[in-house]
């Protein structure tokens, strides 16, 4: 999607597995949606050009990527001055990577299994948030 057009909210996607991305946007951009994907990656290293190019205001990422480590996005986007939640969404959800995700600067860790749903419904919920920080309240 255009990032010109995007609803309120922009979300860039960094995971390894196309089903995956293709679930996360059909569910992320339905038809009245109030967000939109402006990139996706599989690795750090593509998610940090594209992260930089398209500006997003929260990013959906995976731990487990293509020769990297979701961890190193996170840290890599922990001293940015410009604000965008991180939204960790993995397999791996021990308590050790939940507690490694924190540390390395993320703001909401889900797993992929059981809290797909939850993390779907924190995504509209900052979408609509922001809709009403853009707009005013209704």
């Amino acid at each position: 999607m255009d990032p010109t057009t995007c609803p309120p909210l922009r979300v860039f996607v960094v995971e390894d597995s196309l089903l995956v991305r293709e679930r996360l946007a059909a569910r992320i951009e339905p038809p009245s949606g109030n967000a939109c994907i402006v990139g996706e990656a599989e690795d750090v290293e593509t998610a940090l050009s594209g992260i930089e190019e398209s500006d997003p205001e929260a990013i959906v990422l995976d731990l487990r990527l293509t020769d990297s480590h979701g961890i190193h996005l996170l840290e890599a986007l922990k001293n940015r001055t410009d604000p965008i939640v991180t939204i960790v969404l993995t397999n791996y959800s021990t308590p050790h990577f939940r507690n490694a995700s924190f540390s390395a600067g993320a703001d909401y860790f889900f797993d992929k299994t059981t809290e797909f749903d939850l993390a779907m419904d924190t995504i509209a919920q900052l979408a609509h948030e922001k809709k009403i920080t853009r707009e005013g309240p209704a």
